[in-house]
């Protein structure tokens, strides 16, 4: 695939048409606010996995509506004081999978939570989470499941999901809270960026090529599921588009990113057809706190840069988680 997009000198200094809602924040604090009206009783159960040098834990905690959400939590073996966490959100169509399967984060020294996605992990990992909120028609996937209305809208339910999957990482007694990073590829950074912008006290943030941001743009400029998952919808659905991008813009990573306040590593990649460099750019751009950085892949599509962004995630976070 050729570059397709903005060329890398526009792309810098691109910004997203999408428009916030006047409402933006009272949405969002009355959603997280009915969600911590519910106990968060996360519960962490020791699982064995033959592995000698991480604990791993069950976990469930209260998501939306206090609806159980599962996870794994995965400690280096050893370790007494509380020690720096990362929470990862995962990428679509996966869940949590299996125990021994997330060793990254824990092998560098660091708690590591891994947040199920609810009603997602059939697409190429397995997950434990439903999603018992039912929704009007929608195309195939999760991008249009109760689109014409925030109130409905799936990722209102996911993005609060991430937000107390964060409040059940801190709650664990050998978790320092106040050095909490986020991190997520795909989906997973989508959810990273909403969460830097709801949670004010994060350490660190790192949303590898990142999903659901500039939608305007990218319902526009790619033919790629997810994405084309509303433009189908809409195909059926016509004469809706204005009301289905009044509920987008609730949910637009841009807008999440213009709250932030902790650093960030953002990656791109230039071919990238699923999440397209522009509306990565876009929430960059927007990003508020001024500690932020972004690798570029040139000739990469959405694998993006791939275990070369771990080493870069690997020599950056450490740096804020250890030094707050």
């Amino acid at each position: 695939m050729a570059l397709f997009d903005l060329p890398l000198d526009e792309l810098r200094g691109y910004r997203s048409a999408s428009v916030e809602p006047g409402d933006f924040d009272d949405f969002w604090a009355v959603t997280l606010g009915r969600a911590r009206a519910h106990d968060l009783d996360a519960r962490f159960e020791r699982v064995t996995t033959g592995l000698a040098t991480v604990e791993t834990y069950d976990v469930t905690f209260a998501g939306f509506d206090g609806q159980p959400v599962k996870g794994w939590f995965v400690l280096p073996a050893g370790t007494d004081g509380p020690v720096p966490a990362v929470v990862e959100f995962l990428g679509y169509g996966g869940g949590r999978g299996l125990a021994h399967s997330h060793l990254l984060w824990a092998s560098a020294g660091f708690a590591h939570f891994v947040m199920d996605t609810r009603g997602q992990g059939s697409g190429w990992a397995p997950g434990d989470t439903a999603d018992p909120v039912g929704s009007a028609p929608s195309f195939p996937g999760f991008m249009t499941r109760g689109v014409e209305d925030p109130e409905t809208y799936y990722y209102r339910r996911v993005y609060t999901d991430a937000v107390r999957a964060v409040e059940a990482a801190r709650s664990h007694p050998r978790v320092d809270a106040e050095r909490t990073a986020v991190t997520g590829i795909s989906q997973g950074g989508g959810i990273t960026i909403a969460v830097s912008g709801l949670v004010g006290d994060l350490a660190a943030v790192a949303p590898d090529v990142p999903f659901l941001c500039d939608f305007p743009r990218a319902t526009t400029v790619t033919d790629r599921t997810p994405y084309r998952e509303l433009g189908n919808y809409l195909k059926t659905h016509r004469g809706r588009t204005e009301r289905v991008r009044e509920t987008l813009a609730y949910f637009d990573g841009v807008h999440f990113a213009a709250r932030a306040t902790a650093p960030a590593l953002f990656s791109t990649a230039l071919e990238d057809l699923t999440c397209p460099p522009s509306t990565v750019f876009a929430a960059f751009n927007a990003h508020a706190h001024e500690d932020k950085a972004i690798e570029v892949y040139d000739f990469n599509d959405h694998e993006g840069g791939g275990v070369f962004q771990q080493a870069a995630q690997l020599r950056w976070l450490p740096e804020r988680l250890r030094t707050r």
